[in-house]
This record gives C-alpha cells, sequence and structure tokens, in this order.
C-alpha cells in the first residue's frame, strides 16, 4: 500500500467573520495525480494556500510525509514543490540562472544544485534553452521552466495551480503528459477549475463548493457521476407519451415543442443507438439526437445541495 504523503484534518479557516472553508479532510498518497476541484471563490485556493504553507489556517492540522506544517514549517516545505498559477519567472535571467536561484532559495547543499539543475531541465524538456532568457521563452515553455523550478529540489508533493491556463490546444497536451509523467515518482496535486483538465488528467479528486468538499472519489466514481442521463431529440412524427415510456430505460420525457423531447433514462449507454433504431422501424422520422451532458455549473450546484 502506497505511503500518504499529505494528510489534512479538520481544516477550516476563516477570513474575519466568514468561513472561507470549514472541516476539510483528504489525504493524498505517494503517487498519482490529486485532483482539487472548484468553482471561483468555493475554497480552493484558500486549501491549496494553507496546504503549500502560504498561510497560517485557522483550525485544523496539515501534515507533510508526517511533519506538521504549523509546527515545523521549514522542515515540511521542503518535501513540498509549488507552481502558482502565474509562473515566478525572472524575466530576464537565463533559464539555468533562473533554476540555480531556486535551488538556492530551496536551500540545497551548493555542490548538489548543478546536477539538481540539469536533471529538472531534463525532465521539464528545457535543456536546449537552458542559455534562454526566460523572457524570451514561449508560454508553453515558461510554463516549463514554472514546473522545473518547482521539482528542482526532489519533492515528494508537488502542487500545480491551474497549469494550463493561457496554453495553446498543443501545449496543454504537452503540459498533461509531462504532468502525468511527473505522477510516476511523485504525489501531484492539480488545482483547477476546469472539468475536462481534471478528466484528463487526475487519478483522484476533491471537489469543494462553498467551503466544504462536496465529491470524494476516483475519477471512475466521477465519471459516472457525470454521465448524461438526458438527450434531446427531434422528431418528424413523434411518437406518443405511452411509446416513449415503453422504451427500455426511459425514466421520463418532456415535450419542448415542434417535435422537440427532452428524454430521460437511466444511464444505459446505448440508449441513444436504441431509440435511433425504434425511431426507423416505427417511422417516427427521426431528425436529430443528442445526449445532453451537465455543466459544471449544474454539477457543483447539485452537489453543493446534496443532490445526486
Amino acid at each position: 500500500m502506497e505511503e500518504t504523503i499529505v494528510k489534512v484534518e479538520h481544516l477550516s479557516h476563516r477570513y474575519s467573520v466568514d468561513w472561507a472553508i470549514r472541516d476539510i479532510n483528504l489525504e493524498v498518497r505517494s503517487r498519482g495525480v490529486f485532483g482539487l476541484l472548484g468553482s471561483n471563490g468555493a475554497g480552493k485556493s484558500t486549501t491549496m494556500n494553507i496546504i503549500c504553507g502560504v498561510l497560517n489556517q485557522t483550525e485544523g492540522n496539515v501534515y507533510i510525509n508526517g511533519i506538521s506544517l504549523r509546527e515545523n514549517p521549514v522542515e515540511a516545505k521542503k518535501y513540498i514543490g509549488f507552481l502558482p498559477q502565474r509562473p515566478p519567472l525572472y524575466p530576464n535571467m537565463t533559464v539555468e540562472e533562473y533554476l540555480t536561484y531556486c535551488a538556492a532559495l530551496r536551500l540545497m547543499d551548493e555542490a548538489a544544485i548543478p546536477v539538481a539543475v540539469e536533471r529538472a531541465m531534463d525532465r521539464c524538456g528545457i535543456l536546449h534553452f537552458r542559455s534562454r532568457l526566460l523572457k524570451n521563452l514561449s508560454g508553453g515553455y515558461q510554463q516549463r521552466a514554472g514546473i522545473a523550478q518547482a521539482i528542482v529540489h526532489s519533492p515528494k508533493f508537488v502542487v500545480l495551480d491551474e497549469p494550463t491556463n493561457g496554453l495553446d490546444p498543443n501545449q496543454i497536451v504537452e503540459i498533461r503528459n509531462l504532468i502525468k509523467e511527473l505522477a510516476s515518482d511523485h504525489a501531484v496535486m492539480l488545482s483547477t477549475h476546469i472539468l475536462s483538465e481534471v478528466q484528463a488528467t487526475c487519478d483522484e479528486i476533491r471537489m469543494i463548493e462553498r467551503g466544504h468538499v462536496v465529491f470524494t472519489g476516483t475519477m471512475d466514481d466521477f465519471d459516472n457521476y457525470v454521465a448524461p442521463t438526458s438527450f434531446l431529440v427531434v422528431w418528424d412524427n413523434p411518437p406518443t407519451t405511452d411509446e416513449l415510456a415503453a422504451l427500455d430505460s426511459v425514466t421520463g420525457s418532456e415535450d419542448l415543442g415542434d417535435g422537440c423531447f427532452r428524454v430521460h433514462f437511466d444511464r444505459r449507454p446505448d440508449i441513444t443507438e436504441r431509440v435511433i433504431d425504434r425511431s426507423v422501424r416505427s417511422g417516427w422520422g427521426l431528425k436529430e439526437i443528442r445526449l445532453e451532458r451537465r455543466s459544471l455549473d449544474e454539477i457543483f450546484a447539485r452537489l453543493s445541495k446534496g443532490e445526486g
């Protein structure tokens, strides 16, 4: 069984009189990508900042590799690598100068720094840019440099805040692949409000809404939750309500007018194929059919209300 690198117990934080987060509990294992998903203002950033030692919590405890972050912050932070949403780059430094500087800030042994910098550049695919100024790198390679500074001291736990924000589609794919590669021997926490980012990258997920954890599980659990349960269909000669109700797996329907219906079903994967087949055999004149997927806002709203 994999060891636990991060343990959060009954974490709460209050700004003035309002609680930003309340009674957050979670554990992060030594390998894999752990997703922290939440809408803007949900408490995601507060949780992440406390775990990284940027903010002192009002209540609760955070342990990094068994070390209390509150009682021994310097020692605990040796095991943390952090990439904030905006990479903390020094544009007039070269890549190698920047990573050497970051390694020194991490209080690494001076003799070990050159090897550590070389390793981080190699792993993040920026060795060939070692002498280039950071300001002359593309957005994707600046992000790689940001990730390199987060791993230069070989931390056990790496936190990435919105790591693909502002990147083009090709750069997003490259950074996702890099994150997955890092997760082979690091615990990676990915903080994001983008559902597709979590689905493409993460192994486990915690969803925070209104300061509370509203979903905990694997990506398979989450994918099952967000799977569509309705579809829109347009017919020239629509069936009767009774005919629709008689279809296997159909649990209800709504007549939206002009031959358009919203049909609810119990998550049977081949439901659209069955409806297409029946429409052809019964002469309903099928014109259009498409699954309805829940928006992220709807998912947050339903989970925050405790709905399934």
